[in-house]
């Protein structure tokens, strides 16, 4: 519900604070009076564009701010999707347009944009004038009509969660069926490229292996010749190491006679002796073992060849990235293979999640329909009482192509005020005053089974009288137990029903007009209701009229 509303600097309004209460309000004033500037800064607190005329002649800017209570409609989703801050109590809309044109929008003190503004001010408050047909040509709203009288809560909720499951299993399954292709576009590229690597019979190590042999290949002479030199010098007859380290050994055995700590040089020449005439045998062994094999070399340098532009080809640093690669080919291929396999399976779960959503979604066309009948009947005997003794009124559910979040029905108002001629839809034929009438009956009829937004009636009553304005204030007296319903009104018979009456007028100062607003109560209500009865000129009867108006609303 809407608790207040502050406007400064706003056309000719220099500064008003507006207090609301939760059932039935009225607001009255001669024309001109102001009523529709009021009417106009909520459209700006709600998100609606303005102009630089809007500012107060003089002024810089002006402050619009409407304060909510929104703890019956469920918005805490909305303001965490979109980062505001969540006050159930006090949602405060505030808008400030300067007179330089600039316009800035804040919920609950966060700048917001207008699309933001718009949106939630939507969700609060239908502002309704004969001159719009706002929801009531909205299919939205009209399927939530006729769900609220069909009491489908229950029933949208588990189709829901069905269908978010569809969705969620058809993406996937696209996802899957778009890789598919483009890995079965890829799959003889990925053959190829897996078949030269297996054929190349890649091997850990090999690459280091084969270079160092490659080495010594190319090079067996100059290596044989200082082999062959190592072992003359450490096993030859003449200048051989190992014989001068063996005469050594002797001397110092001599000496163990004499020097007792000799033992230890002994120890140490004998190990020498050992390891060089070992290293001099194995480097004679290794000599002999280097032969020169063009052959091997040859295939060497062909085999690394293979291994250096396969590198080169994928920009790799070695065999065994080449070796990743290959294995990752393999993987690849197998997954294609698979695929098949995976979407068929994937497909056979759309399927049965399908069948589950037609079959939620047939359930709710069952409900829907039955539930159409009931409005058309009662809609249709409403707005008869409202002076459209003619009226017929349908609904339809035709088959939407695809299910959608709240079913497969699509819905269309379709409606005629006179006997004759085809049911066309309501948005289409309906005259503004109409419309007024048929909304004012779908509010209340469903009123009391679900919270609505506030609803501002703009003067809706245009063109009625008498006995239809009294039986259009009983509907809106009606319609304020049960939710918040303000009415800008020129009947008496709709003033006299409201809890609180507020009065629009322009004062006039000496440099300039404003319009003010305030609240009536007493005898000064009295008066007013005579004066919409009677004029300008009030008589006895009129004001006896007003107080029996009041007296029994």
């Amino acid at each position: 519900m809407l608790k207040s509303l502050f406007i400064q600097n706003f056309v000719l309004i220099d500064h008003l604070d507006i207090r609301f209460n939760d059932s039935f309000t009225v607001i009255t004033g001669e024309t001109g009076a102001g009523k529709s500037i009021i009417l106009g800064a909520l459209a700006l607190a709600l998100g609606q564009r303005a102009d630089t005329r809007s500012v107060k002649s003089g002024e810089d800017k002006c402050i619009i701010e409407a304060v909510f209570n929104i703890s019956k409609y469920e918005l805490e989703a909305f303001f965490n999707e979109n980062e505001l801050e969540y006050d159930s109590e006090a949602c405060i809309l505030r808008r400030e347009l300067f007179a330089s044109g600039k316009s800035r929008a804040y919920v609950n003190d966060s700048p917001a944009s207008l699309h933001i503004l718009k949106e939630l001010g939507n969700r609060l408050i239908d502002i309704h004038s004969q001159h719009q047909n706002l929801l009531l040509a909205d299919t939205k709203f009209q399927l939530k009509v006729i769900d609220v009288m069909a009491q489908n809560e229950p029933f949208l909720k588990q189709y829901r969660k069905h269908y978010a499951e569809l969705l969620r299993l058809k993406k996937a399954l696209a996802e899957l069926l778009a890789r598919s292709v483009q890995s079965k576009q890829d799959e003889d590229y990925v053959r190829y490229q897996l078949q030269q690597l297996e054929d190349a019979r890649l091997l850990p190590d090999e690459q280091e292996a084969l270079e160092e042999e490659l080495a010594l290949l190319a090079n067996a002479e100059e290596v044989k010749s200082a082999m062959y030199r190592i072992g003359e010098l450490l096993n030859g007859d003449e200048i051989g190491a190992v014989v001068h380290i063996k005469e050594a050994l002797n001397a110092a055995e001599s000496l163990r006679r004499f020097m007792p700590n000799a033992t230890e040089m002994v120890e140490r020449l004998n190990t020498a002796f050992i390891d060089l005439k070992d290293l001099a045998s194995e480097t004679h062994s290794r000599a002999e073992a280097i032969e020169f094999e063009p052959e091997r070399l040859e295939w060497v340098n062909q085999r690394l060849d293979t291994l250096y532009t396969l590198q080169q080809k994928h920009r790799l640093p070695n065999t065994a990235a080449l070796i990743e690669l290959r294995d990752s080919y393999s993987s690849k291929l197998k997954d294609i293979a698979s695929f098949d396999e995976q979407i068929e399976e994937l497909r056979k779960q759309v399927a049965a999640v399908a069948a589950e959503v037609k079959q939620h979604a047939d359930v709710l066309h069952e409900r829907r329909t039955q539930a159409s009948d009931t409005v058309a009947t009662l809609l249709t005997a409403n707005v008869a009482q409202l002076g459209m003794p003619n009226t017929r009124f349908r609904v339809d559910l035709p088959a939407k192509h695809e299910p959608d979040d709240d079913g497969i029905d699509d819905v269309r108002f379709m409606f005629s005020a006179h006997k004759s001629g085809e049911l066309e839809r309501v948005a289409q034929t309906a005259s503004g005053g109409e419309i007024s009438r048929l909304m004012l009956c779908i509010k209340a009829m469903i009123a009391g089974s679900t919270a609505l937004p506030a609803i501002i009636f703009d003067e809706v009553d245009t063109g009625v009288s008498g006995d239809i304005a009294d039986k259009m204030g009983v509907i809106m007296q009606q319609l304020g137990q049960t939710m918040q319903v303000v009415a800008i009104t020129h009947l008496p018979q709709i003033a006299s029903k409201g809890q609180e009456h507020y009065f629009v007028y322009k004062e006039d100062t000496p440099h300039q007009t404003l319009t003010q607003i305030r609240m009536l109560a007493g005898e000064e209500r009295v008066l007013e209701i005579a004066r919409m009865l009677s004029g300008a000129s009030l008589t006895d009867a009129s004001i006896a009229n007003a107080r029996e108006l009041l007296t029994n609303p």
